[in-house]
Formats: structure tokens, sequence, C-alpha cells
């Protein structure tokens, strides 16, 4: 297998080589007009690529070379040949670095792309080996191979070790992903999938084979024959339901070649923890661990506050009732009428909707205080590419529930790349201010001489999942609201 530094190192000495040429501020200059439009005007993105992980490539911030990759480059000098030829996430990055869509690159970002490229060399070495491509597979082998298992259980897991990359909330988790999974052949049996709607797809292939002596079994074969390579992000754990069936969801899909890489903003070890039950959870981590590489990217920078965030369609105040109707009879145009309308969603389930031309109106309360969840919004989302909310509330513990289902909420809607209208109590860091992790209230002290620390503590809502969660709420809030993404999504819809 070919080292992965050649190419890294080499890149980094011909930007080095490229600096002299042009001075830093200029370079800023130029790089700044790919991103957005110079005048007040609001002008258009000159890139108009819609692809989540272009928005990412435009915000990426300028650091300059490390001592640490100075020294890489001198030693890359006597093993820069040979390179030409080489494909991978790492050689496209250094290639957006090299036409200027990107910036220096995050030192952060370049070593967990060394993992990616490390994954993508092995499987380019072990495409027949790990069943890869769907067109060298043939069907007689397929079924031959699912009626012995029948017989005798068989496990074939895959030589190739996959990835679990974890990190904070705007790092570029996704954007490598999709950066990965974009330079891998197309013929290949691949998948990337947002973890919510792939556990809704697991549920409800389990609803079709109910009554089987073992359903998980059949569903991970399923999905195997899709998919051997399966990218998933965003990999949380909140429900007890999927916490339950993860263990041995995963061990036959490993057991039947499935290679799996991920992003999450939890380690491992704190996937679902303080959970239900977390004891019969604890081993399909073990199995996480033992699969998959795992890498931190440590970067302390949030891509997504570096947009231009302006508060267009975030609306902060109580009573803002007929602003946000005018705001979205606006949308929909002024001679359109909204009318209530019928979505299809997962297993049966329907959602009534007041909407027009692609543009949906509701309360905070018909979507975040009634029992409705990941499936209800893919669904909604499928249909609408904005929603108008009226009346988000700060969040604490007496709407603990609210919350959850609101974080879900934005989840939904940033992987549909969908369009927030809203009104709000509070900016997006206040509606979860009083919500923090079980370390963040054991290390709080009070916030003023005359208050106990009991009265400080007895306002918060101590929560774990949704304390990590609303890092990453808050990101998207911002991103969402920004000009680059409302002119993205207007360039994505046309409108």
């Amino acid at each position: 297998m070919r080292p992965i530094v050649r190419t890294s190192t080499l890149s980094r000495i011909r930007w080095a080589l490229r600096n002299q040429e042009r001075n830093s501020s200029a370079f800023y200059s130029k790089s700044r007009k790919h991103l957005i439009g110079v005048n007040q005007n609001h002008q258009a993105l000159v890139n108009t690529n819609t692809h989540s992980s272009t928005l990412y490539s435009r915000l990426s911030f300028s650091r300059g070379l490390s001592a640490e990759a100075v020294e890489a480059a001198d030693a890359a000098k006597l093993t820069v040949s040979g390179d030409v030829n080489r494909t991978g996430p790492l050689v496209e990055y250094e290639r957006r670095i090299s036409d200027g869509e990107l910036m220096t690159g995050d030192v952060c970002q370049l070593s967990a792309l060394k993992e990616l490229q490390r994954l993508h060399d092995e499987l380019m070495e072990s495409v027949d080996t790990c069943r890869l491509d769907r067109y060298n597979t043939s069907d007689k082998f397929s079924r031959s191979r699912w009626f012995w298992s029948r017989l005798m259980p068989q496990s074939s897991y895959s030589p190739v070790k996959g990835l679990y990359l974890y990190g904070g909330v705007g790092t570029g988790k996704t954007m490598l992903m999709d950066l990965f999974f974009d330079q891998l052949p197309c013929t290949w049996k691949k998948q990337r999938i947002h973890f919510h709607d792939f556990m809704l797809t697991v549920h409800s292939r389990l609803q079709k084979h109910k009554g089987l002596s073992d359903p998980l079994e059949v569903v991970a074969q399923e999905i195997a024959h899709d998919a051997i390579l399966l990218c998933l992000d965003e990999f949380m754990v909140t429900d007890v339901a999927d916490a339950l069936i993860l263990n041995r969801l995963f061990g036959h899909l490993f057991s039947n070649g499935i290679i799996l890489v991920a992003t999450s903003n939890r380690n491992p070890d704190k996937l679902y923890e303080g959970g239900l039950q977390r004891d019969l959870f604890l081993p399909f981590i073990s199995s996480l661990k033992e699969r998959n590489v795992v890498h931190e990217i440590g970067s302390s920078v949030d891509y997504r506050k570096l947009t231009s965030a302006e508060q267009g369609f975030y609306f902060i105040g109580k009573d803002l009732s007929t602003l946000l109707k005018q705001k979205f009879q606006h949308l929909i145009g002024d001679n359109v009428v909204a009318r209530p309308q019928v979505v299809e969603v997962v297993m049966g389930r329907q959602l009534q909707v007041l909407g027009a031309n692609g543009c949906a109106y509701f309360p905070f309360e018909d979507l975040c205080d009634r029992p409705l969840g990941a499936a209800d919004y893919f669904g909604l989302f499928k249909k609408f590419h904005t929603l108008a909310l009226e009346g988000i509330p700060v969040f604490g513990l007496d709407n603990r529930t609210a919350a959850y289902r609101f974080v879900t909420l934005v989840d939904v809607m940033y992987e549909n790349r969908a369009r927030l209208l809203c009104t709000a109590e509070a900016s997006p860091q206040e509606l979860l201010e009083k919500i923090v992790t079980i370390w963040d209230a054991k290390s709080m002290a009070p916030r003023t001489s005359s208050r106990s620390r009991k009265n400080d503590v007895s306002e918060l809502c101590v929560d774990n999942e949704l304390g990590f969660a609303k890092d990453r709420t808050i990101s998207r809030l911002t991103e969402m609201n920004s000009k680059e993404y409302l002119e993205q999504h207007a360039i994505a819809h046309n409108l």
C-alpha cells in the first residue's frame, strides 16, 4: 500500500511555493470572491454547486502551515515521484486548495483526510475481496451464499477496517465524508445516509419481516446486498429502541462484510451515555471500536459560524404571529392561498400540513409538542423545502421533550438543506442556554453572590444527550440563517 504522506506533504510544498508568488492578503481577497457577493444587495454566489460539502469548502478558514507540516514537507522531498495518477479524498482536497476553492488546509482536517485516504487506498486494493463492485458480484454467487447461510451460519468480515470520525460541531466531518464518498467509483455498492434516516429504514424493514425468527438478520442481509460500504452521517443514539437493537444489527452487518464510515459529535465511549439499559448497549461500543479506526477531529473552529449570518428569516420576540404570516405569504406568493394538505410518512402515518408552493406553516406546538419524530419530519421535507415555524420557546426542564424534538427537526432540516422562517423567544444560543451536561452542571458556579448554588442549578435542564446536541443545533441554526445558505437554497429551488 502506498504511503499517505507522499501526496499530502507534496501538496504542502506546492502550496508554500505558490505563496511565494502571491501575498496572503491578495489570495484571501480572491478567495472571498468565491464565497459571497461583495455588494449589499446579496449578489448570488459565483459557484452555484448545491452539494452540501461545497458550502464547507467555501468557508474553510486560513491557518497556515504548522511546524509539523513543514517538517513533513521536508521529509517528502525525496519521495515526490509516482503520485501523478493518484486519486482519493486527500488528492481532491489538495486540488481544491490548488484551484483556490479552499484556502490553506486545516491541519486537523488534513489529519482526518489521511485516515480517509488510507481507507480509500485499502478499498481500491480490495475491491474483489470486499465484493464492492456490484457488477462483478454475480447473482448466482449471492443466491448461493444466501442459501448456504440458511443451512450453516457463516461470517464474512471485511479485511478492511472502517472509520469512526468524531469531533466538535462545524469542524467539517460531513464535508470530509462526502469528499471521500464522492471519490469512490459509482459502480460500487455504497450508500451515504443520515443516521436518523438509516434507523427509520431499519425499523420499517423490521415491520415488514415481523414474525420471522430473527428479522434483524434478514434486514442486515438486505442492507449488505445493497451496500457493502455504509457511510452514516451524525451517528448518535438517543432512542432506547435504537440502542437495544444496534449491537445485534451491526453484529449481523459486520459479519456480512459491511464496512462502516461514520461521523459523530461523540466519542464512541460516550454514545448513549446515561441512557436506559445502557449495559445492553455497551457490547455495541466494543464492536464499533474493534471494526473501525476511531479518529478525532480536534479543530476548535466552527466553520458554519464563519458565514455572514443575518436575521432575515429568524425573528426574535413575542407576539410576532402577524409578521410571520406576512413573511410566509410573501414566500408562497401574494395571490396564493395556503391550504391544508396531508403528507404521507413511513408505516402509514400521515401529517396534516398547511402549505403551498413548497412552503409549510406550523405553530411550534404542532410540530414539537406532539408525539412526532424523525420519520414525520423526513416525510414533511420530502414535499416541502421551507418551514415557517411560529413561537420557538426557550428550552429548560419544563419542555425537555419538546427540546429533543426540536433538535431532531433541525437535524432533518439541515440534512435536507431546507429553509427555516421562524419566530423565537430568543437567539439560538439563548434558546438552549439552560440545557447542560452533567459535567457542565457540576462545574458551574453561582452567577451572583446573592443567589445560592441550589437556586442557580434548579433553573437548569441537566441532560447529557441534549447538552451535547445543543452546540450542533446552535451551529446549524446559525448557518441556516446565513446569506450563503439562503442563496444556495434559492439556487437549488429556482426561487
